[in-house]
C-alpha cells in the first residue's frame, strides 16, 4: 500500500473513532423503567445533531416552576416522521405535554417517549428511545 493510502486511512480511522466516542450510550444515562410525565410551557428548542433538546417549564409542587431539560433523537428522525422544526417552534410559549425515560441522575431531565405538541399532535420517539 502506498504512504498516501495508508495517511488516508489512519486519518479516517482516527476521525472515525473520534466520532464514536463522542456518542453516549442512551441506557448509561436514562432508565427506560422510570417513566415521567410532564405538562408545561415549551420554551426552547435546540435544533441540531446528533439530538434535539428541548426545555419545558412545569409547575411543581406549592406552584414552583421547574425546568426540565429533555433531550430527543436526531433532526433526521422527526423528518423521516413527517415532523419538522416549524411543528415543534409552533409550540413555543405553549402548553405541551411529554412522556420521557428519567434521567439516572434523577434530575429533571429525560429522553423523549412522546410529545405531545401544543395542536394535539403526538410525534413518538419509539421504538428508538423506549
Amino acid at each position: 500500500m502506498n504512504p498516501r493510502a495508508r495517511l488516508f486511512l489512519l486519518v479516517f480511522a482516527v476521525l472515525l473513532v473520534g466520532q464514536a466516542s463522542a456518542h453516549h450510550n442512551m441506557t448509561a444515562v436514562f432508565d427506560f423503567n422510570d417513566r415521567v410525565t410532564v405538562t408545561g410551557t415549551l420554551t426552547a428548542i435546540d435544533w441540531r445533531n446528533p439530538h434535539t433538546y428541548f426545555t419545558v417549564e412545569v409547575k411543581g409542587a406549592g406552584g414552583a416552576i421547574e425546568t426540565w431539560q429533555i433531550e430527543g433523537p436526531s433532526p433526521s428522525f422527526f423528518r423521516i416522521r413527517d415532523v419538522g422544526k416549524p411543528d415543534f417552534e409552533d409550540s413555543v410559549g405553549k402548553t405541551v405535554t411529554v412522556e420521557l425515560s428519567r434521567a439516572r441522575d434523577k434530575s429533571r431531565s429525560g429522553l423523549i417517549r412522546t410529545f405531545t405538541l401544543s395542536n394535539g399532535k403526538i410525534v413518538s420517539a419509539c421504538p428508538q428511545n423506549c
